[in-house]
């Protein structure tokens, strides 16, 4: 049997791939629009127009109300929505996360999704909310693990998803992931992070999602669960996320709220629409905020800006600026730029993943430097075997065939050969002046080769000041910028 979810394009630990349901096959990464099946600003039908390939929808919503019930047991949940794609369903455990219980238990949640027709279900698992005690994400845990393992019995030939509970705590998560992803499960979202997303707590959400992943086969889809807005895609994506979901672009609507991949406005507050989708190419930020028909407007404009950062974060994928894209909308807020610096704590995960781009490494900022592709340059500074006279410039000297070795100098990833200078990563484009954390790692890089090779005789030719250059300078000769030897 071929596998559901096959992986055609990578870049850092994101990819695109395509999932595999009953109902149709779907390229991600992708977002899933929420349907509230009694509320809807955007007709399901209409969602395709967007760029929606799947939607997601509360089944104990259908099941606690008869009617919506009976006629999705009798017509299926493709009609009852009118929606001719794949759909996914929660099971409740958004409202046992708010209520404290539902009407309804696992093993029923899961047969009547089943029943209806979902391409996607999941158990009614317990999303533990952050900062509550160990003792109680371990017990909750339990309860999450035991419920998912009920549900497998009952799939039948639904896609069945496996949540990664454990709170904030990262070993947990591992935990967690590392037990589902020894059954028969087919997708794997991360819950109960929604709380972490609405505080800004993008670092903290890193954490969530590395511990997850490195509990999961790097073959399995992961889902974001609550995660809607456009300027944390491409972070989510980097780190391996698939599948998003969020009402958001319907709850920013009827609170009057405009997306954008930089943050969110008030429309009132708007004195121009800084975006050319059809909502905001076809009516001015006055006539919107004016318009009776406001909140639809304003849900449509969401959900274009939503699905055009996705489409971007594809196309970054594609040509290998997924980094790129990251640390520019990372900019867009503080927490944002914490969640970037959090992930590049985990930078020697990633790299195990990032394959050889072939584009060109753009150092857009002090983060840029601890890249996963400069980890990696350093981990092969092992390589080298050098002996005899080695030049490591910045700068060319007059007399340069007098020694057996070239190396040219270039922060972050510090030196390297001369015939490697058209060749990715070393084709970056940099700043021509550096600033102190590339300098920084360029230098450490370059000690670290200079100890690798104690039979050699460095020439360093560099005029920066640097606390570090003291050390070079016990290792090697300093020659200046405007001396030549």
């Amino acid at each position: 049997m071929p596998p559901i979810f096959e992986i055609t394009h990578k870049a850092c630990a994101g990819r695109i791939g395509r999932l595999q349901t009953r109902n149709g096959t779907i390229e991600t990464p992708t977002i899933m629009p929420v349907v509230n099946p009694n509320i809807q600003t955007i007709k399901p039908s209409e969602l395709r127009e967007f760029g929606a390939e799947i939607i997601i929808t509360n089944s104990y919503i259908i099941y606690r109300k008869p009617e919506l019930r009976e006629r999705a047991l009798s017509e299926g949940l493709r009609s009852l929505l009118g929606f001719d794609g794949p759909i996914m369903t929660d099971s409740g455990s958004y409202q046992l996360s708010v209520y404290g219980q539902v009407e309804v238990n696992n093993a029923q949640i899961v047969k009547f999704q089943q029943g209806i027709g979902s391409d996607i279900g999941v158990p009614l698992d317990i999303p533990t909310p952050p900062g509550v005690p160990r003792e109680r994400a371990e017990a909750e845990l339990e309860v999450t693990l035991e419920r998912a393992k009920e549900a497998l019995a009952l799939k039948g030939d639904m896609l069945l998803a496996a949540p990664v509970q454990g709170s904030t705590f990262p070993e947990l998560r591992e935990r967690a992931a590392r037990e589902l992803s020894q059954h028969d499960f087919d997708v794997y979202p991360l819950g109960a992070v929604v709380p972490l997303m609405e505080s800004y707590r993008y670092s903290d959400l890193v954490d969530v999602i590395v511990a997850s992943k490195k509990g999961l086969s790097p073959a399995a889809p992961v889902h974001l669960f609550g995660a809607g807005h456009p300027m944390m895609f491409s972070l989510a994506v980097a780190l391996g996320c698939d599948l998003f979901d969020s009402a958001s672009y319907a709850l920013y609507a009827k609170e009057g709220r405009y997306m954008t991949v930089r943050g969110t406005y008030h429309v009132d507050d708007l004195q121009y629409l800084p975006c050319s989708c059809p909502v905001c190419s076809s009516h001015g930020a006055d006539e919107l905020i004016k318009s009776e028909h406001r909140e639809e407007l304003l849900a449509r404009h969401n959900l274009y800006v939503t699905f055009a950062e996705m489409r971007e974060v594809k196309q970054a994928i594609k040509e290998g600026s997924l980094w790129e894209l990251v640390e520019q909308r990372c900019r867009t807020h503080p927490r944002l730029l914490d969640g970037l610096r959090r992930a590049l704590y985990h930078a020697e995960w990633i790299e195990k993943f990032q394959p050889e781009p072939k584009s060109t490494f753009f150092y857009s900022g002090p983060e840029s430097a601890l890249r996963p592709e400069v980890l990696r340059y350093r981990k092969r500074l092992r390589n080298f075997d050098l002996k005899g006279r080695v030049l490591i410039r910045a700068d060319r000297l007059d007399n340069e065939d007098e020694f057996d070795w070239v190396l040219e100098f270039k922060p972050p990833f510090g030196a390297y050969p001369a015939e490697l200078k058209e060749t990715y990563p070393f084709n970056a484009e940099v700043a021509d002046e550096p600033d102190y954390e590339s300098l920084t790692v360029a230098l450490q890089n370059t000690l670290e080769l200079m100890e690798l090779n104690p039979e050699a005789e460095f020439t360093f030719v560099y005029s920066g000041e640097h606390p570090l250059m003291e050390e070079i300078a016990q290792k090697a000769k300093v020659v200046g910028r405007a001396a030549r030897v």
